[in-house]
């Protein structure tokens, strides 16, 4: 348990910005259209999937990133190799300004089926972020 929370953890606060790192491999995939949380509206996301290099632990070595209409990261989807391949649906919300770096203070993990569509009972992983500090 100790090690998966602190690969997630790791992953979690270090994406996107990860990315740029030598040995990771991206690659822009189709767009989506996902409908916003009241279901009336829907928006772009563009997508990008990531291979992580051998040297890297993450969930699984190959990610995809959603991001919105304005760059920030939405959503990042996965399987978790070390938990049979399980799926995840990781929302990044509740954005704040730290020292210039908008981080989001907000994960919400659920399950996904078939063509990563969400399964929304149980939440899986809720992670809220109080005082963030840079140094």
């Amino acid at each position: 348990m100790a090690y998966f929370v602190g690969e997630a953890l790791w992953t979690y606060l270090n994406t996107p910005f990860v990315y740029t790192h030598e040995g990771f491999a991206t690659e822009e995939i189709s767009p989506i259209q996902v409908a916003n949380e009241t279901g009336v509206e829907s928006e772009t996301w563009r997508r990008l999937k990531v291979t992580f290099p051998d040297h890297v632990k993450s969930h699984t070595r190959e990610q995809i990133s959603c991001f919105g209409p304005d760059g920030l990261l939405r959503r990042h989807d996965y399987t978790v190799d070390i938990l049979g391949g399980t799926t995840g649906l990781n929302y990044a919300s509740a954005y704040r300004d730290v020292d210039g770096i908008i981080v989001p203070t907000s994960r919400r993990v659920y399950a996904y089926e078939g063509d990563y569509l969400l399964v929304k009972e149980p939440l899986l992983v809720a992670i809220d972020m109080g005082e963030i500090t840079l140094s």
